[in-house]
């Protein structure tokens, strides 16, 4: 699947997307950044670290390797990295689907309401399996597909909206993704809005 019309609508929503997200972020989101992803020490790679909504939470001792395939939103997430003054932190371009770092590099890979936007969802799980260590843990904040009838017909419904506008897929069914890769589910938490908001804790 061509990843560039993805690129080209995240490119143009750089500018304006953290302004977008600003309720949610202040009602729920930054609140599971800090549960999260506070307490995380070791080798750390984000994969779409997006306007870098993240940094400001990391753990002064980890070293973290944020990555994003967005120019424009990179320049976000280095404007938010200079602010921060945080020495631990390092951004680089990168296609999640084709990561540059050796097989078992990571304590952990940390992904944040990304795997709606990735346009081949298991080739980037795949890789991120790759670079995780023996013992590493994929820690995943994410919408997915909801199990709720109702709510999954909606989310099927205006996924054809919310992907030609935004490039963002809400009907990613990406726990079973994770199931027939064959990673183990540590953990799995309901958030918000019923099952639509989870966190996924994943095992090699």
């Amino acid at each position: 699947m061509n990843e560039l019309p993805t690129l080209n609508k995240y490119n143009r929503l750089a500018r304006v997307y953290d302004l977008f997200h600003k309720p949610v972020e202040k009602i729920w989101f930054g609140k599971w950044r800090k549960k999260y992803l506070a307490p995380l020490t070791g080798k750390i790679l984000e994969v779409g670290i997006g306007t870098g909504k993240n940094i400001d939470y990391y753990n002064k001792n980890a070293e973290v390797i944020g990555i994003d395939f967005s120019e424009k939103m990179l320049e976000k997430a280095k404007e938010r990295l200079i602010n921060s003054n945080k020495k631990n932190i390092t951004l680089k371009q990168m296609d999640a689907e084709n990561l540059k770092f050796k097989d078992n590099s990571f304590d952990y890979v940390v992904t944040t309401f990304v795997f709606c936007s990735i346009p081949n969802p298991v080739k980037a799980l795949t890789e991120i399996n790759r670079v995780l260590k023996p013992n590493g843990k994929l820690i995943m904040i994410e919408h997915v597909l909801s199990k709720n009838k109702i709510i999954s017909l909606i989310e099927r419904i205006h996924n054809p909206l919310t992907k030609f506008f935004m490039g963002v897929n809400i009907n990613r069914d990406t726990k079973q993704n994770i199931i027939d890769l064959g990673m183990i589910i540590a953990k799995d938490e309901n958030l918000a809005l019923f099952d639509v908001f989870r966190l996924f804790v994943v095992k090699k």
